[in-house]
């Protein structure tokens, strides 16, 4: 139950977050599908654009010294095994990627980034091809059975979470994350 009530939440916090970053026309209706596409494409962005920030020199920085803690570089491959399990569940598809950790096997800066490429490329269709018919429709999560979106939209939820995590390792380096410059950019924002 806990979990239904944290999807749901992500989901409102997500639709908040999509219409805030970009704002539809007057009178433009935003369905289910349209507001997991653009919520997609905007942590798509963030992510991606996270992960090329940091120095290679600190791919394998964390803060603290708890052993459960990720290294920065552990993060983005962490998020790239969520996309291919959650993904190819969305998809009705074998995980491509089953049986490889990339937080285990991939380490280097162009690696990890080059992971993180190919992970959103296995999900960039199964974001497309939603509709606000299929988004309702229940696919195979686990030992559960969840609607397309809620499993869309707990891919994103996930993905934000990692994303806010990622800022806090770029500003212990003194780095800017790449939304809070876009913002600025835009007049919008402190550094």
């Amino acid at each position: 139950m806990k979990r239904v009530m944290y999807c749901l939440f992500g989901i409102g916090l997500m639709l908040g977050v999509a219409s805030a970053q970009q704002p539809p026309a007057a009178g433009q209706k935003l369905g289910l599908a349209t507001s997991i596409q653009r919520g997609y494409a905007n942590i798509k962005m963030n992510l991606t654009q996270n992960a090329e920030k940091m120095p290679e020199a600190d791919y394998g920085f964390k803060p603290g010294s708890m052993p459960e803690v990720r290294t920065y570089g552990a993060l983005f491959a962490h998020v790239a095994n969520a996309h291919y399990n959650g993904c190819a569940a969305v998809k009705g598809v074998p995980n491509p990627n089953q049986g490889n950790d990339l937080e285990k096997t991939k380490t280097a800066k162009a690696d990890i980034v080059k992971a993180l490429g190919d992970s959103f490329a296995f999900c960039d269709d199964a974001y497309s091809s939603t509709t606000d018919e299929n988004a309702v429709q229940l696919v195979k999560a686990g030992q559960n059975e969840v609607t397309r979106a809620a499993a869309l939209y707990g891919q994103i939820v996930h993905d934000n979470e990692m994303f806010g995590t990622s800022n806090v390792y770029l500003r212990s380096k003194g780095l800017v994350p790449s939304s809070t410059e876009r913002q600025a950019g835009r007049g919008r924002g402190n550094q």
